[in-house]
């Protein structure tokens, strides 16, 4: 089920404007988007076979790879525009957009909580001279970092994430915490369960009710065309279709090019 429509189409929410946005590796162009439109819906998904440049374009907005030509635009509901293209990436967390990691990240020597921490800790706290102020950033953030350790179901957050399932999900609590006005998941189901497949939409859910705009990268497609309430359909580098899921899910292109004609 997406987000309930009554609430969300009543919530203003951020969107991010692509224009004209090209990368290329090695002479090979792997994203050339003319134009998009992010946010336009309270969750949107991002599809398309692999080497589409999904995840390329997400990291485009993240400025965490700079681009050949173009820019990225974030449009708040109040205030002037962000260009988040001529940002550090470092300062994109700070304009409230968020994403989660595809490969799974984690710090293998820092237990749960302070993984936890180390990601709602203010730059204020990073100098050398607050070291003992662990404590005071714990009991700002413990009510709602034993909320979300409760309910993803870790049992001990004084050891360490093992599983690749845990570090998945350590990351998206990591995500939720930072309180994201745009949040790129990407991939965030890969691997986990349905139960917990499950809790990770239903926050979807939550945040797009709240204002929050979500946007989806998932090869899981059930995920897509049961929690989006629009899709984007990238091919060779382009965004090529977008639309309602069901529109998207039966186009010809999509079937022809990533679907196959038994998935319909």
């Amino acid at each position: 089920m997406a987000s309930d429509p009554a609430v969300a189409t009543e919530v203003a929410r951020p969107q991010i404007h692509v224009r004209s946005a090209v990368k290329s590796f090695s002479g090979r162009v792997v994203v050339d988007v003319d134009e998009l439109v992010l946010g336009e819906k309270p969750i949107e998904g991002l599809i398309g076979p692999n080497g589409a440049g999904k995840t390329t374009l997400m990291r485009m907005v993240m400025h965490s790879i700079p681009l050949d030509r173009g820019t990225v635009t974030l449009s708040p509901p109040s205030g002037s525009q962000v260009e988040l293209s001529s940002q550090p990436a470092q300062r994109i967390a700070h304009h409230g957009v968020v994403k989660s990691n595809q490969v799974i990240m984690d710090f293998d020597k820092l237990t749960i909580w302070d993984s936890l921490l180390l990601s709602v800790t203010e730059s204020s706290f990073e100098q050398p001279s607050r070291i003992l102020s662990e404590k005071t950033v714990f009991k700002a953030h413990e009510e709602e970092m034993r909320h979300y350790l409760d309910y993803f179901g870790f049992e001990d957050p004084t050891t360490y994430a093992l599983s690749a399932g845990e570090k998945k999900l350590l990351d998206i609590v990591r995500c939720l915490l930072l309180k994201p006005t745009f949040l790129l998941m990407d991939e965030p189901t890969a691997g986990l369960p349905d139960d917990l497949t499950e809790k990770v939409m239903d926050e979807m859910r939550r945040l797009a009710d709240e204002g929050t705009s979500v946007v989806i990268v998932e090869h899981d497609l059930n995920v897509i065309w049961s929690v989006c309430d629009k899709v984007h359909f990238m091919a060779e580098g382009k965004v090529v279709l977008d639309g309602p899921p069901e529109s998207i899910r039966e186009h010809h292109t999509v079937v022809e090019k990533y679907l196959g004609e038994g998935h319909v």
